[in-house]
C-alpha cells in the first residue's frame, strides 16, 4: 500500500516539476541567482533529479545509475527540453525502481548511511518524497521571484 502511495506522489510531484520549468517565461531564469538565493531552479531540478536516480532509481531498481552531486549545482544552461526529458526518464526510473520493493523491504535498513544514523527503506523513501516537495516549493518561489 505504502509503495503505491509513493509511486503516486513521486509521480504527481515530478509532474508539477515539469509544469514549474515549463512555466518559466523565459528560459535563462532557470539558471538566475539573486542575493540571498543561491540555487538555480536548473540546479534544483537536476539535484532533484540526480537525487531520485541514485538513491531510488540505483539502489532499489538496480540501474547503474552513478551520481555526480557537484555537477547538479555547477552544471548550467542546460536547455529546459532536455531538463523535462530528465525528469520523464527519472518518473519512469522511479515508478519501476519502487515496482520492485517488497513490503517487508520496508522495514530493513536502508544500505547506505546518508545521515548521521541508520534507517529503514521506508523512512528514507517518505525523506526523498518531502525532499522533493521541499525543492519543488523553493522552485516554485524562485519562478515567481526571479520570472516576473
Amino acid at each position: 500500500m505504502l509503495i503505491a502511495t509513493l509511486q503516486e506522489i513521486f509521480k504527481r510531484d515530478l509532474l508539477k516539476l515539469i509544469t514549474e520549468i515549463e512555466s518559466y517565461k523565459d528560459e535563462t531564469y532557470l539558471w538566475a541567482v539573486d542575493r540571498s538565493v543561491t540555487n538555480s531552479a536548473g540546479n534544483l531540478c537536476l539535484h532533484l533529479i540526480g537525487n531520485l536516480n541514485y538513491f531510488i532509481g540505483a539502489e532499489f531498481g538496480k540501474t547503474g545509475y552513478v551520481r555526480d552531486r557537484p555537477l547538479e549545482f555547477s552544471d548550467k544552461d542546460v536547455p529546459r527540453e532536455i531538463l523535462i526529458q530528465k525528469i520523464n526518464d527519472t518518473i519512469s526510473v522511479v515508478e519501476n525502481s519502487l515496482s520492485k520493493i517488497t513490503d517487508d523491504q520496508l522495514q530493513q535498513e536502508y544500505p547506505i548511511i546518508v545521515f548521521t544514523e541508520k534507517m529503514s527503506n521506508e523512512y528514507f523513501l517518505i525523506h526523498l518524497a518531502t525532499h522533493l516537495s521541499y525543492h519543488l516549493g523553493q522552485i516554485n518561489y524562485h519562478r515567481r521571484l526571479l520570472d516576473s
